[in-house]
């Protein structure tokens, strides 16, 4: 028997710790699978379940509490070839509540092994969603006011299709998890465990009082008969195959030279009809058309038609990793409820920066260069400003020029929308500054 277990990383649960045996166990079921740590991805909570990850040689992520299986949905749809397997203690179980009963009717194929201990170990021995009324805990007498969950229970009314209780001291653990992790769809194990750094030091709990406990209840030993159904992504596969295809995105060729094939960070400041989010749109079609990277992030709140209105762009000629801006290069500060979302600019900013300011509204002092826009005297309305302030950097050969500019409006518009946007951008005049 091969071992994918970490030497460089050894178990650090408490003595008597029933997750040490869910470890090796698990190791045994990889091993009589014959997988690779390269066909594996466990994914982990928070608690002490969470240390799994570091425990195996096999892809890894470590998410937030309760979210585990949210993210490895995600990468069971993105790399459906891996084997994708789920530790989450009780705590964590409850906490993601509503992420279980997604799982269970999406019927996905991943494997959840609960590391259920009845308590919040890792934080002090709280009561968590699955202890039991009588039990004395970290949190004073919280759990006899609640009903503990029958996670089995819960998971095959949500339409799970695959759902085991057992004991985490079962010599036959490891053909347990196997069966599971074959399961063609979503499958969940119950362990029940012992916890001596919290529960035990105040509850009597051993491995026979686990199995006594769990015989009482219903058996759940695997398959839900009635719930079972297609694995969810080969169901997609095969309805999505009788659907038209969807129209592959029109993809912009470079026909251009940029000005500028460093990184180039802008920021437009405005209100809600401002067309704020249209102009940052039509400044990375400018920067698509000259061959560069572009990405957009735009910042309004959900009263749409009112509040502030904000687009942060990136150019760049190289792969765009990090799309925060903070030290842009140029700020467009249109309306005052934008320039209030993002004062803390100001502060920072040198010589380097162009301002492009609307004649009316007041900016905080600041070492940039700024240029004063009389857009009312021009006859330019609100809404047609942030494009004109496009205009102004083209007229300037800052961050675009005028023919990728012209180029990014033909493609965002068309007809007499084209032919106003083409005459604005003509007729726009640039203040001294």
């Amino acid at each position: 028997m091969y071992s994918l277990l970490n030497k460089n990383r050894p178990l650090v649960f408490c003595p008597g710790c029933s997750h040490e045996q869910v470890v090796h166990a698990l190791d045994k079921s990889f091993s009589n699978m014959n997988l690779r740590g390269d066909q594996i991805v466990i994914v982990s909570d928070i608690g002490c379940s969470g240390l799994f990850d570091t425990f195996f040689n096999t892809h890894a992520f470590h998410g937030l509490h309760g979210r585990a299986l949210t993210y490895a949905a995600g990468l069971k749809l993105s790399r459906p070839e891996l084997n994708v397997i789920v530790t989450m203690g009780d705590g964590g179980l409850g906490i993601g509540g509503a992420h279980l009963l997604a799982a269970c009717r999406r019927n996905l194929d991943l494997t959840l092994l609960v590391l259920n201990n009845f308590n919040f170990g890792m934080t002090g021995g709280q009561c968590s969603a699955t202890t039991p009324p009588g039990a004395q805990v970290g949190s004073g007498f919280l759990n006899q006011l609640e009903r503990p969950l029958d996670i089995c229970e819960v998971a095959a009314t949500a339409g799970i299709a695959y759902a085991a209780r057992c004991s985490s001291y079962r010599k036959d653990l490891a053909d347990e998890i196997e069966s599971a992790i074959r399961f063609n769809g979503f499958s969940l194990i119950d362990m029940w465990g012992i916890c001596p750094g919290r529960f035990t030091r105040r509850n009597r709990l051993t491995p026979k009082d686990i199995d006594v406990s769990i015989s009482e209840l219903a058996p759940r030993k695997g398959v839900v008969s009635e719930n079972v159904r297609k694995e969810y992504s080969r169901f997609y596969n095969e309805l999505a195959k009788s659907r038209k295809p969807v129209n592959v995105p029109e993809k912009i060729e470079a026909s251009l030279i940029p000005l500028n094939t460093d990184r180039q960070e802008v920021i437009i400041l405005g209100s809600a009809g401002q067309r704020i989010v249209t102009a940052g749109e039509i400044l990375c079609l400018a920067g698509l058309n000259a061959g560069l990277n572009a990405t957009q992030k735009n910042d309004y709140p959900i009263t749409v038609l009112r509040g502030h209105s904000i687009s942060e762009i990136v150019l760049s000629s190289e792969e765009i990793g990090f799309t925060g801006i903070l030290n842009p290069d140029v700020i467009v500060v249109l309306s005052l409820e934008g320039l209030n979302r993002r004062k803390d600019f100001f502060d920072r900013l040198d010589e380097k920066t162009l301002i492009i300011r609307a004649l009316e509204v007041n900016i905080p002092s600041c070492r940039a260069k700024v240029m004063n826009i009389d857009f009312k005297g021009q006859g330019i309305k609100s809404q047609d400003r942030a494009l004109a302030s496009l205009s102004i950097l083209a007229k300037l050969n800052k961050i675009i020029s005028h023919k990728m500019l012209q180029s990014a409006l033909k493609i965002k518009f068309k007809d007499q929308a084209l032919s106003k946007s083409l005459d604005l951008i003509d007729h726009v005049k640039t203040d001294n500054y």
